[in-house]
């Protein structure tokens, strides 16, 4: 066993009874995979996997940065000791939670207002504060924005909030949905690209009723999100022993799919929530890291895509970098910890899926462009955008490229544009295959923790996600500003139950 790393993180025994006792644990490199080990002088000796591939491992770690910080992120809550001095990544997608009531009860939910007993849905008014909070966030305020739940279709103010979010100044809104309300009406599907949502993130969890009892209604969704041309993310949570060997199925429905299906995020399980007490061989058969999730996208391609087709999250920092320095603005920085995700793209030629990496060098190419970030001196614009022209092409494979592809115009448009809608015409084209693995009580380094780049914002601040979900800090929070369901009952004139779908399976 070989120590590659001294962190800090929690007690999850300690945890388990309240309290948040950070403690010293190592990344320990042990029979080819990386792991954190940890030890409580009250509950002992704690290990947990954190890559399956020490080489993965190692390749990802290299592409590490630091960004600004951000110092109204919180990093002290409540009673909760300091976490860390300060943030060190800004927002590049903020949450905002508007219920906490769902038409379904997914045994892995991280919230749910039926298991917890009281109802969480801030006001209109105070979403319009929330939503400007994170707007004015510094350095950078937030520019893309998730609503989220619980499920948030069921509100029937919805739309009036999407519109909030475009009006308050998000470029990117992005709708979290079980997909059931749009599975059942393609008017409302309508609706939603009227109010100018961006996106639709639909839970999709496997390709048959045992992995996902609500297939044909996710089915049925994405049919009426293509008639109306509302892109959507495919977002399953992995879990062993239920939907893992699913995982490479899901890649290739959504290849057959991708005029409208823009990606594909895998979220590995995270043990939080109500899936906080799991024994510990519970846990060991249920745990899914992203090599256990790229092994099974490997099986079903035959090799066509492999582990090293995905780079972390940070390995596009550069592009930012460059694009702040032409436009003389800031940008939102994608630093977070290369442990907290990573992705590839996909060009789907001849039935087959093309990984972006096979006919592009980007290791080269990233490195060229931030060399082209770091020049100085008089007519520095020029004489970036008359090296792209010479240059660009040198890394790329012509002769294996998609028919058409053309890498020079792409970057034009990235670089010299430097705006979301500049690299549409790149993303309509290929499919984003992407994971998140959220951190728990087991396997949580505040080394990750203080890069993250997802942030909650809620009625105390904003909260990095892995503070609000994975140490339980948004159950505090939801359970300050929330009301007990019988008053809520009492108060709106519903009832909780008529939120249940009539349609089928719960859970």
């Amino acid at each position: 066993m070989k120590e590659l790393e001294k962190i800090k993180s929690v007690c999850p025994a300690c945890f388990q009874d309240g309290k948040i006792q950070k403690i010293d644990a190592s990344i320990v490199e042990d029979d080819g995979k990386v792991w954190i080990s940890k030890k409580c002088d009250l509950h002992g000796q704690f290990k947990d996997i954190y890559f399956g591939d020490s080489e993965l491992y190692k390749k990802w770690m290299k592409y590490e940065v630091t960004g600004d910080a951000a110092p109204d992120v919180k990093t002290q809550l409540f009673d909760y000791p300091l976490l860390y001095p300060e943030h060190k990544s800004q927002s590049v997608l903020t949450n905002l939670l508007i219920t906490n009531r769902c038409n379904l009860r997914c045994s892995y939910c991280f919230m749910n207002a039926g298991a917890s007993g009281s109802v969480y849905e801030p006001s209109l008014e105070e979403i319009r504060k929330l939503m400007l909070q994170a707007r004015n966030q510094k350095p950078i305020g937030s520019k893309a924005i998730q609503i989220t739940g619980g499920e948030p279709t069921i509100r029937e103010d919805l739309l009036e909030i999407v519109k909030m979010a475009k009006d308050v100044g998000f470029s990117h809104v992005q709708v979290n949905t079980n997909g059931i309300k749009l599975s059942e009406s393609e008017e409302y599907c309508r609706k939603l690209k009227e109010e100018k949502v961006n996106t639709i993130y639909m839970s999709f969890d496997g390709i048959t009723k045992k992995t996902n009892p609500w297939i044909e209604q996710n089915k049925k969704a994405i049919e009426n999100l293509r008639k109306v041309n509302l892109k959507v993310v495919l977002v399953p949570v992995l879990i062993g022993g239920k939907n893992l060997q699913e995982t490479g199925k899901i890649v290739r429905f959504a290849l057959e799919n991708m005029d409208i299906i823009r990606g594909v995020n895998f979220q590995p399980i995270s043990f939080c929530g109500r899936v906080t007490k799991l024994k510990d061989e519970k846990r060991d058969q249920q745990r899914v890291d992203y090599v256990k999730m790229m092994e099974e996208i490997e099986k079903e391609f035959d090799g066509q895509i492999s582990r090293n087709d995905f780079y972390p999250v940070p390995f596009v920092f550069p592009i930012s970098k460059l694009i702040e320095d032409l436009k003389g603005e800031t940008q939102v920085e994608f630093t977070a910890h290369p442990g907290c995700g990573g992705a590839t793209y996909l060009f789907y030629v001849d039935d087959k899926p093309l990984p972006i990496t096979r006919f592009i060098d980007v290791e080269g190419l990233l490195n060229f462009i931030e060399k082209q970030s770091n020049k100085k001196g008089p007519l520095k614009k020029i004489r970036i955008a008359g090296s792209f022209l010479r240059h660009i092409n040198d890394f790329v494979y012509e002769d294996k490229a998609p028919h058409g592809f053309d890498l020079k115009k792409l970057l034009k448009d990235a670089a010299l544009g430097g705006s979301y809608d500049s690299l549409r015409g790149f993303h309509y084209k290929s499919l984003f295959i992407g994971s998140m693995w959220f951190q728990d009580s087991f396997n949580l380094n505040f080394e990750r923790l203080q890069r993250c780049v997802i942030h909650y914002t809620t009625l105390e601040g904003i909260v990095p996600f892995c503070t609000y979900n994975g140490l339980g800090i948004g159950d505090k929070i939801r359970e300050k500003h929330s009301t007990p369901i019988k008053q809520w009952e009492k108060e709106t004139g519903q009832k909780m139950k008529d939120d249940l779908w009539k349609g089928g399976p719960l859970t």
